[in-house]
């Protein structure tokens, strides 16, 4: 079994799938981890719908931008996840906001992302994180109901291609000692 640590370097965002179909058990194991995600006061405020719906899938990859190197996966990956958030429940306290970002939400979408990402690549599935596509559109498509908002769509399959790790900067480039 792999280190955390080597999951963590090995990730990747994969935007090309092959065709084999993720079993349904090892889907549930991945989304079980979800559970698991720290958040504001354990507000777990999101919500996740998956879609294997091929047409759906396809009616969301029409709300993506033009340009983007994930289109394809939408489509492609078979199982889509779409990251929603609760609003007004993660950095809020009796219905009040406590914390100078205001709703805290889109820091929990992204500890729940990540966490899902990671398990995916330590069962040798890969993911990608988009953000690039119109939220209304595929909001509305997807009938996320008021009060909540369409964060995130994570395609999950098994890469294609796997591609060579980005270049990263030095741990000298973003640490500071006792100060900034």
């Amino acid at each position: 079994m792999k280190s955390v640590i080597e999951v963590i370097k090995e990730r990747r965002s994969i935007r090309r799938y092959d065709t084999r179909e993720v079993p349904e058990a090892v889907v549930t194991n991945l989304l079980e981890t979800l559970r698991w995600t720290p958040s504001w006061a354990n507000t777990q405020c999101w919500e996740v719908i998956r879609i294997k719906d091929k047409e759906l899938r396809e009616k969301i990859a029409e709300a993506s931008f033009k340009g983007n190197p994930a289109n394809k996966a939408l489509v492609e990956a078979p199982v889509l996840l779409a990251f929603c958030a609760k609003l007004n429940t993660s950095g809020f306290y009796k219905g009040e906001v406590t914390t100078k970002f205001g709703d805290w939400f889109m820091f929990d979408l992204g500890l729940a992302a990540q966490t899902l990402c990671l398990s995916a690549q330590s069962l040798g599935l890969g993911t990608v994180i988009i953000g690039l596509f119109d939220h209304d559109k595929a909001k509305k498509i997807l009938a996320v109901p008021e009060g909540y908002e369409l964060v995130a769509l994570i395609p999950i399959g098994y890469p294609a291609h796997i591609p060579s790790a980005p270049k990263r900067k030095e741990l000298s480039e973003i640490l500071h000692d006792n100060a900034f």
